[in-house]
Order: C-alpha cells, then sequence, then structure tokens
C-alpha cells in the first residue's frame, strides 16, 4: 500500500466519568494551547482581510512579498450540535476564532448541501435536491455542470493548489450513479484523494489522482486516520512550494454505522443520548408526515442511546484530525496565515419529535450545524449571531483567495474582519424534495426515522415557517418557542400568512447574489 500507516493506539478501557473530566480539563485549556500548539500572541495574528487581494500573510524575508492566506475546510458528514462538547480539539478551535451561532444548511441531505458549498447556488440552482436519481447525486451535479461553478476552481485559476480528500458527492465511484470514470479527477483539484463509499470507515476505495487503491479492515486503514495522514503530506508538500493552498478534508464521519477507531471502541460506554424538551414529543397541529408517530418505546431509546454513544466516539478521531492538522501547519510555519474551517453538511435528530435517528426535515436538530473559522485577522473566541448559510462559502473561500464566484450567497469576511453590517440577512432558505425512497441512498429513511414531503422554508432569528407541496403549513415562533413545539399556523391571519408565502416565494425562486440577498431581507414574525 502506498499511503503510510499511523499506529492507531491501544484501545481505550477507560471508564466514562473519566474520560469526560479529561474532556472538561481539554476544554479548558483550550484557550492557551491547541494540542500542544501554541497558536501565538495577538500580535502574531493582527494580518486583516484585504479588500481586494485576500488575505493578507506574512513574507518570510524582508522584500519578500506577502503570500496569500491558505485556507483548510474540514466538512463533517452528519455532525450534530449535539456532538460539540465531546469535541476539545474544535472548542480550542472556536477559542481561537470565531462561532458562528446561526449557521444552516440549504437541505438536511448530504449532497443537496454540498452541492451548495461547492457552487454557492440554492437547490433551485444547482439542480440538486437529492443523493441518487435523475435530480440528485453526483449524476444531476454533472448533468448541470456544477463541476465548472465550484469555488476550488475558481481558487485554481487564480493561483491556488487544491486538494480534495474524502467524500465527495453521493454516488462516486458506483457505476449504477456515476456519471464518470473510477478514476476520473474533476476539473479544479490538483490532488485527489477522494473515497465512494467509505462510511464503514474500512473496506473501502480511494481514488488516489486517477489510480484506485483499496483499503481493508486493518486498523491502519481507518479512513478518518488515513485522511489524516494525506492532509499531513499534502501540507508538508505545499510548503515546499510558492503556492497557497486550498485543502478540503471530508470525512464520512460520523455518519452511520457511526464506526468509531479501534482505539475508540467502548469509549464512551453507558452515554446517553440528551433528552431536551422536544424529546420524544410531537408538536401540535403536525403535519401529516409526522403525526401519527407514537411514543418512542425503551428499545428504540436504548437504540438511539447505542448510536449516540457510536457517535461520540466516532468524532473523537475527527477531532485528532483537527489536531493533526494544526501541528502540521505549525511544524511548517504556516499556522498563523492558513485559516481553518469546520463544519458539517447537516444535523441529525436522535429522538427529537419521536423519530429515530434521521434528518431532512426543516427542525433545527436536522438544519442548524456548527461553523467555526479560525485564522488571520479573526479575533479569538469571538462568535456572530448573523444569519448565515451554507451557500456563503464558497463565495467566502473566494474572497480569501482575492477572486470571486458568481453565486446565491454572500461572502462571511466582513463578519471575519469583526464587523456587523446592520443591513446583513435575516432569513435563509430551506429546500427539500421528498419523500426519499432511493434504494441505493445511503441516508433513505422509513416512518420512524422520518420521510418529510417536499417543502421550502424560511428561517429567521425569530420564526421558523415551512410550506409543503401539499399545501400543509408550519409556523413556529422561535421567541417564544425555542425548540419548535407548537406548530401556530391555524392561528395566523390571512394577511400574516400572505406575507409569509410571499417572502417564501421570493427566496425559492431568487438567483444571483444579489437578488437572493434582497429576498432574504424579510419583515419580522407575526
Amino acid at each position: 500500500m502506498a499511503v503510510p500507516r499511523r499506529r492507531p493506539g491501544t484501545r481505550s478501557s477507560w471508564h466514562l466519568p473519566v474520560i469526560l473530566g479529561i474532556l472538561a480539563v481539554a476544554a479548558l485549556a483550550a484557550g492557551l494551547v491547541v494540542a500542544g500548539v501554541d497558536r501565538g500572541s495577538g500580535s502574531q495574528r493582527d494580518a486583516r482581510i484585504g479588500s481586494a487581494g485576500g488575505p493578507a500573510g506574512s513574507g518570510t524575508d524582508a522584500g519578500t512579498p506577502p503570500r496569500r492566506a491558505n485556507i483548510v475546510f474540514i466538512l463533517t458528514d452528519d455532525l450534530s450540535m449535539d456532538l460539540l462538547p465531546f469535541m476539545p480539539q474544535l472548542q480550542a478551535l472556536e477559542a481561537h476564532g470565531m462561532t458562528f451561532n446561526d449557521y444552516f444548511v440549504s437541505d438536511s441531505l448530504c449532497c443537496p448541501s454540498r452541492s451548495s458549498i461547492f457552487t454557492g447556488l440554492f437547490p433551485h440552482d444547482s439542480g440538486v435536491f437529492g443523493n441518487v436519481g435523475p435530480n440528485g447525486g453526483i449524476r444531476a451535479f454533472f448533468t448541470h455542470g456544477d463541476e465548472y461553478h465550484t469555488f476550488n476552481l475558481a481558487l485554481q485559476e487564480a493561483g491556488y493548489e487544491t486538494a480534495m480528500m474524502g467524500k465527495y458527492l453521493n454516488g462516486y465511484l458506483d457505476p449504477r450513479q456515476s456519471p464518470v470514470s473510477d478514476t476520473f479527477v474533476p476539473p479544479g483539484w490538483n490532488e485527489w484523494d477522494v473515497a465512494g463509499d467509505g462510511y464503514a470507515e474500512f473496506n473501502y476505495q480511494l481514488n488516489e489522482n486517477g489510480t484506485l487503491h483499496y483499503y481493508g479492515d486493518d486498523p491502519d486503514d481507518y479512513l478518518t486516520d488515513v485522511l489524516a495522514e494525506r492532509a499531513d503530506d499534502f501540507i508538508r508538500r505545499a510548503a515546499q512550494g510558492q503556492k497557497p493552498f486550498f485543502l478540503e478534508v471530508a470525512t464520512f464521519a460520523p455518519h452511520r454505522p457511526y464506526t468509531p477507531a479501534p482505539r475508540y471502541a467502548d469509549a464512551f460506554a453507558g452515554i446517553t443520548a440528551p433528552e431536551p424538551p422536544n424529546f420524544d414529543v410531537l408538536p401540535t397541529n403536525p403535519p401529516e408526515w409526522l403525526a401519527g408517530h407514537p411514543p418512542l418505546t425503551a428499545g428504540q431509546i436504548q437504540e438511539i442511546n447505542e448510536a449516540f454513544q457510536r457517535r461520540v466516539e466516532d468524532v473523537q478521531s475527527v477531532d485528532n484530525l483537527i489536531s493533526s492538522i494544526e501541528n502540521s501547519l505549525a511544524a511548517h510555519d504556516m499556522l498563523n496565515n492558513t485559516y481553518i474551517v469546520f463544519s458539517s453538511d447537516n444535523g441529525l435528530h436522535t429522538g427529537e419529535y419521536r423519530l429515530m435517528p434521521g434528518k431532512l426535515t426543516a427542525f433545527d436538530t436536522d438544519i442548524h450545524v456548527p461553523l467555526v473559522i479560525a485564522g488571520p485577522g479573526v479575533a479569538p473566541g469571538s462568535s456572530t449571531d448573523a444569519m448565515t448559510e451554507n451557500i456563503d462559502l464558497a463565495e467566502t473561500f473566494s474572497e480569501i483567495g482575492g477572486t470571486t464566484l458568481a453565486g446565491d450567497g454572500h461572502s462571511l469576511t466582513t463578519l471575519l474582519e469583526g464587523q456587523h453590517p446592520a443591513d446583513w440577512r435575516n432569513a435563509i432558505l430551506v429546500e427539500h424534495h421528498g419523500p426519499d425512497y432511493g434504494s441505493n441512498d445511503p441516508d433513505a429513511q422509513n416512518f420512524d426515522s422520518g420521510n418529510p414531503t417536499t417543502y421550502e422554508a424560511m428561517r429567521t432569528p425569530d420564526f421558523l415557517y415551512v410550506e409543503y407541496a401539499d399545501g400543509e403549513k408550519e409556523f413556529y415562533d422561535l421567541k417564544t418557542d425555542p425548540y419548535e413545539l407548537d406548530n401556530i399556523a391555524d392561528y395566523l391571519n390571512p394577511t400574516e400568512l400572505a406575507l409569509l408565502h410571499r417572502e417564501l416565494l421570493a427566496l425559492e425562486h431568487c438567483h444571483g447574489e444579489s437578488e437572493c440577498w434582497a429576498a432574504a431581507h424579510v419583515a419580522p414574525g407575526p
């Protein structure tokens, strides 16, 4: 095997209280040091984002022009907000960067969300509404020519060395779904180390720059660890070159079957899933697809707890990945000139609303995900409540690189500079086509997990409004009902409903940054 191996370490036999105590200590210490890496004082991190030429770097010698900032994007799969307390390295990243408290995805489903991230387009403009079929997966992405409208291509054309590692789009390396060959490398990537069906973390194929390699079930084949090694190798080589770089590391973790690294198996034995107020509770006046769900059985709750335990164990290797990347950057004196971006393609519900583990809904459990950005000019420990969405990342990455990419999103660099524009958007759009019955879909869900019908949704700081294709509606007043349990759509008057409908219609039919930005400014809720 051409890929070097890392020793996985010994299997943990620690008890839960000990581990949680260590996590707490690690999180407390995160404000000073990340994985033994001193991120530097404020004077070392005072480079600001340039208005035209991208972020400022620092030359290594007198007279050397600044090198544009590098970008490392860590994208996880189905990582929900309730897993963050178990990730001390991510908490350390938050302590050294900006946390986006109101960041959402355009659809709580893998491929539509990832397509929006790559292109900066809503699903109604990317044409990707699912994971499989004519309107989903890699086939829909290529059918609509989306591979030629991506931030990585824009960055490559602007002089960046670009690398993609891990999960690309659903259907990749699947001859039943993919319109391209197994050895095909999409445009805009200098380095390509991408897997097909890597959800189990073992026994997968990796396309390494046009050559397929098979990885088995040895502990050293654990996919998230392999990606960490490949990232370290890329950073080492990039440090020897003259170009800035963009590196995306997209893990399959913690997607089901929730396979932790062998060293973390049973490390959190006995932990149980959180039970917030919406756990095992139906909203009032639920939509038809949700109505009729009975209370969870004892067996189902046990299954939910077991899934949550494995998910917590699964993200430990993701947390290790963050540490590994920061150590690699520090070892090559690149940490202070690199933006590290962490996020997820969507969230996951685990018992909320009487639903077994799944996604696809417009509830916050599924559409609200983490976004953390640390890098030059970003104030340590800062946060923002600005409404942001995954369509914003493509323009953000492009602007950091000193270029542009036309899309439906809006660059976040103003927020990263610490500004809080009064005219920032106050609404985001979520689009979903369902129900989903794709037999080849790794995210196929049944009644127990929830399988919503087609809907469009508008989320603001104050409310969630959902319109289904069959005419059903939901409205949750988040000021008084933060857990989205009281659907009061039937109590709104016709004038209020008409206004909400017009605003949502404007969002779901907008095209381009200016039009979508204007549509994302809506009236306060009823």
